[in-house]
């Protein structure tokens, strides 16, 4: 990247999460001063609000190198590498810890609302790339100040922004209405208030991946329990259900992964969760005892429920990036040159090759976007890919390119490759391309009884680069 005029500047890290401190620790590894800005009040504000939901990553894959090395000197202890850690044990045995031993370079409070060149918008050429970044904050009581900056890493991640039940990726119609018995979280149901919610309910979950098999373990919990039963889940899926469909399994080499998507299947198996597949979800009535009805594009109207979790994924926020220059895919909003290693329209793998700052660059120089939201609105990330992206931003930001192209992380497989993703008419359709480094998945129509039909696999599919 070109240096700015004063090399003096801090570079500016939005968000005191996972990948947005390692970087920090990546930057001070290699001399540069960072300045974290924290919209919450605590290191890790978004993992603190899924602090009851456990990582597939063990601890010896959630602990970035560099922080280590940071903390090393504070007498902090690493956990045993082998266990997994749930979100409040990552954020108050790692993530604050490391926030702590940043020291002043970290600020909460301190909400990005704008980030853009000194002086000049986005349409302004002349001598752009020597202009330092400014960064405008808004902080408690209304106050708004301005920072400099000689380059900004995007952390700030997608959880404040779930995706909509709405098959179309809009809001359902009378979504909005109904938002007292939606949520767009798994459900933390230790807590008294919020297990009392959905104990001996019906509730609909809304969503395939790693989130909607933890809601739909948890009900399957709760249906066992003395206080839950009663409780059913109805899995609504927007497409069918594959061999693939639950994950790798024991072939996963991330075990809990692997046995989180084996628990789902044993909730739909058992019979505590009615599984709904080719279900676009168009609009959300109330019925006159306050209940639920969804209706899909199709006509097809269900049974009413108590109340919906939605588990449809996560967009990211790019309103504040709005005046710089940035080169995103049209399709996940994701960097252009990441997005067709992640775009779910082409693979289903779930296994990313490592990539770093060139990946990660767009024509603005000195910006970058990291960790989940350098994915826009595909989904599996994991925590090491956030962690090899800065250390090759941070390396490229020193001006060390050697180090910054160099990989330095072997991500675990998934167990699980079928080709492009399965979408309304799974039966018929056929995937594009030849070749694939597992066979193609086996397709599950699931009928409303619960009954299972094997249908007919479609074509080959493609595992992508």
């Amino acid at each position: 990247m070109n240096a700015p005029v004063d090399a003096e500047l801090p570079v500016v890290v939005i968000g005191a999460g996972p990948v947005g401190l390692a970087a920090a620790a990546h930057l001070v590894e290699r001399g540069i001063e960072p300045l974290v800005l924290e919209a919450g009040s605590a290191a890790g504000a978004a993992v603190r609000e899924w602090s009851h939901v456990r990582l597939f990553s063990t601890w010896g894959e959630v602990v970035d190198p560099a922080a280590e090395k940071l903390l090393a000197p504070t007498g902090w202890s690493r956990p045993d590498p082998a266990g997994c850690p749930s979100g409040g044990d990552w954020a108050e045995r790692y993530l604050q810890p490391l926030a702590d031993a940043l020291g002043e370079r970290v600020r909460y409070g301190a909400r990005v609302t704008g980030v853009s060149r000194a002086g000049r918008d986005r349409i302004v050429d002349a001598d752009r790339e020597r202009q330092p970044f400014v960064v405008q904050v808004a902080r408690a009581g209304g106050r708004e100040e301005r920072l400099l900056a000689r380059a900004v890493v995007d952390a700030s991640g997608t959880w404040s922004t779930p995706s909509p039940a709405g098959g179309s990726g809009l809001p359902a119609l009378g979504e909005q209405a109904a938002a007292d018995r939606i949520t767009y979280r798994v459900p933390d149901l230790k807590v008294p208030a919020i297990r009392a919610r959905y104990a001996g309910r019906r509730v609909a979950v809304i969503g395939s991946g790693a989130s909607a098999f933890t809601a739909l373990v948890y009900l399957a919990d709760l249906a066992q329990s003395g206080d839950g039963r009663g409780t059913k889940a109805v899995w609504i899926l927007r497409r069918g259900i594959s061999g693939s469909t639950f994950g790798g399994g024991e072939a996963d080499q991330l075990p809990a992964r692997g046995a989180l998507g084996l628990a789902a299947k044993a909730a739909v198996d058992e019979g505590h969760a009615d599984a709904v597949t080719g279900f676009r979800t168009e609009a959300i009535e109330r019925a006159p005892d306050g209940r639920l009805v969804l209706t899909g594009e199709d006509g097809r109207r269900l049974e009413p429920v108590d109340e919906v979790v939605v588990l449809t994924g996560f967009r990211p926020d790019l309103s504040f990036l709005d005046e710089l220059r940035l080169r995103l895919d049209e399709r996940l909003q994701a960097p252009a040159a990441l997005a067709p290693l992640i775009d779910p329209n082409q693979h289903s793998c779930g296994t990313v090759h490592p990539h770093g700052h060139r990946e990660l660059a767009h024509p603005e120089p000195g910006v970058y976007l990291v960790g989940m939201k350098s994915y826009g609105r595909a989904p599996t990330f994991l925590a090491m890919t956030g962690y090899e992206q800065v250390r090759s931003v941070a390396a490229a930001i020193a001006g060390d390119l050697e180090s910054a192209d160099r990989v330095e992380l072997t991500l675990p497989e998934t167990g699980v490759c079928g080709g492009a993703g399965l979408f309304d008419a799974p039966e018929t359709q056929e995937f594009e391309g030849g070749g694939c480094c597992a066979p193609a998945p086996r397709v599950v129509q699931v009928e409303p009884s619960g009954r299972t039909v094997t249908g007919a696999s479609p074509g080959g599919g493609c595992c992508g680069s």
